[in-house]
């Protein structure tokens, strides 16, 4: 991008709130049931129908909010949101305009350990989802379900202070974990629980005059967000060098073209024609609710991310990983409860651990071997009972059967050998079956011992210890 221009980003993210019900109605809120069977008369908007709200949604609003930050506001309400869309049933939706439940949070952006940005976060208020339309282009044909209508959800808007594309990838991830920290939703974003807008805009460098913003919108993935900004950008920019004008509007990313494509002019406020909802009493926030919400929010990614250095001495980037899910962090400081030697298990958890949880394509909640069968083996190795190599053995039967790992050792014969004359008769054996690699070392390629030493190691299966291995095979040659 030229350095002529500056880029503005705004995001306005839809999250899906974790509640057993939907937000004005008793019908389950959950995913992927047949169309149009989680509906009542509420969340299909037929006439005489009442709104009633789930308290539960309030409860999870403000976790949210203080979590992010946020001044929740002591008095809020709803509002009409009028438009009209085959999804909408009642023509209106309802959510919150000029009172909302919050205001004036803050999210800060790392990158590589290091602080990028500070992002304001406008607004945060609760609102209902819509229905779903379904498609079939070969039919010419178009289909509602309304299971989705009436789902709860939070909006939350930031503040134009995002810089560039990358930024607004960095700050959904950031946005994700705090979600996922404190249990508001499970923002599993090919389930629609976490969708993002977003408005970007450019003004010429060095001024403070917003340019003509344009939203963005269909962008359903992380990597989507920041290629669909990336492509806006670029398509701004060109328009403004040719001397052209940018038109505020509504486009959405076409991610097989990986372009963005115009939708629609882009609405302004006063088309929705907003109104207090009459069907529903104002909100009133207490201090006891602000210190029960307060109470339930669990240590954020940041500032456990800090800690995990501070006290166990591990590296950025290991910190950065396993703050990564809570459950992954819990994870690791239970297993140090049995073993506490933070650097290597954090090392088996971010290789072994996590690279069989991916190929048995096994959830973050279901996090194996159990935190004092990884601490077993854990200490194991760093006893010298079992070579690493064997140890990654252990690993996948204790993963897959649930085995203390222990007990795998003593069944299978598996201890290492650390016998003086054991080791020296095999470094015997592999100098006497391996004359070219002798001749090299004895040449002067001092690495040709590495390869004696995994002859060593695989005549053993990994049993023997090859620091004492590499040893006795240099007394051997060099006495």
């Amino acid at each position: 991008m030229s350095s002529a221009y500056e880029v503005v980003i705004g995001l306005e993210v839809h999250v899906e709130l974790q509640t057993r019900s939907k937000i004005f109605c008793a019908c389950p809120n959950r995913f992927g049931q047949s169309p149009n069977t989680d509906v009542c008369p509420v969340c299909l908007g037929l006439p005489g129908s009442l709104p009633v709200f789930n308290e539960n949604v309030l409860h999870l609003a403000v976790k949210a909010a203080l979590a992010l930050n946020c001044l929740v506001a002591s008095y809020s309400k709803f509002d009409r949101k009028t438009y009209f869309y085959p999804d909408l049933p009642k023509a209106y939706q309802i959510s919150q305009y000029d009172l909302p439940l919050a205001r004036n949070g803050r999210v800060d952006v790392f990158k590589d350990g290091k602080q990028v940005r500070s992002v304001g976060i406008d607004r945060l208020h609760m609102e209902e989802d819509a229905g779903k339309l379904l498609h079939d282009e070969g039919k010419n044909t178009s289909y509602v379900d309304y299971n989705r209508s009436g789902v709860p959800l939070v909006e939350i808007v930031t503040a134009p202070d995002l810089r560039s594309p990358e930024e607004a990838r960095l700050f959904l991830e950031a946005l994700k974990k705090i979600l996922l920290y404190t249990e508001v939703s499970d923002c599993r974003m090919e389930e629609g629980s976490l969708r993002c807008d977003a408005n970007v805009s450019l003004r010429v460098r060095g001024t403070k005059e917003l340019g003509r913003k344009v939203e963005i919108k269909n962008m359903n993935s992380f990597k989507s967000v920041q290629k669909g900004l990336e492509y806006e950008v670029q398509r701004q920019e060109s328009i403004l060098q040719a001397g052209g004008t940018v038109f505020q509007e509504t486009r959405r990313w076409a991610e097989e073209q990986a372009i963005t494509l115009e939708m629609r002019s882009k609405e302004e406020e006063q088309d929705y024609r907003y109104f207090p909802e009459p069907d529903l009493p104002p909100l009133v926030i207490d201090e006891l609710m602000l210190r029960q919400a307060a109470a339930a929010i669990p240590e954020l990614p940041v500032q456990r991310n800090r800690r995990l250095i501070e006290i166990y001495g591990i590296t950025s980037y290991q910190a950065e990983v396993l703050t990564s899910s809570k459950k992954l962090a819990d994870y690791f400081e239970d297993t140090l409860q049995f073993h506490h030697h933070p650097a290597h298990v954090a090392n088996w958890i971010l290789g072994d651990v996590l690279s069989l949880q991916k190929s048995t394509a096994r959830e973050m909640d279901l996090l194996k071997p159990a935190p004092e069968n990884l601490a077993a083996l854990v200490q194991l190795v760093d006893e010298g009972v079992i070579s690493g190599r064997t140890a990654k053995e252990v690993m996948v039967e204790t993963f897959h059967t649930g085995q203390h790992p222990r007990r795998i050792v003593q069944e299978k014969g598996l201890v290492q050998i650390r016998d003086e004359n054991q080791v020296r008769e095999l470094a015997v054996q592999a100098i006497e079956t391996n004359p070219e690699a002798v001749q090299d070392y004895l040449a002067g390629n001092k690495k040709a011992i590495a390869f004696l030493v995994g002859q060593i190691m695989k005549a053993t299966r990994g049993q023997a210890n090859p620091q004492m291995a590499a040893a006795a095979l240099k007394k051997e040659l060099d006495g």
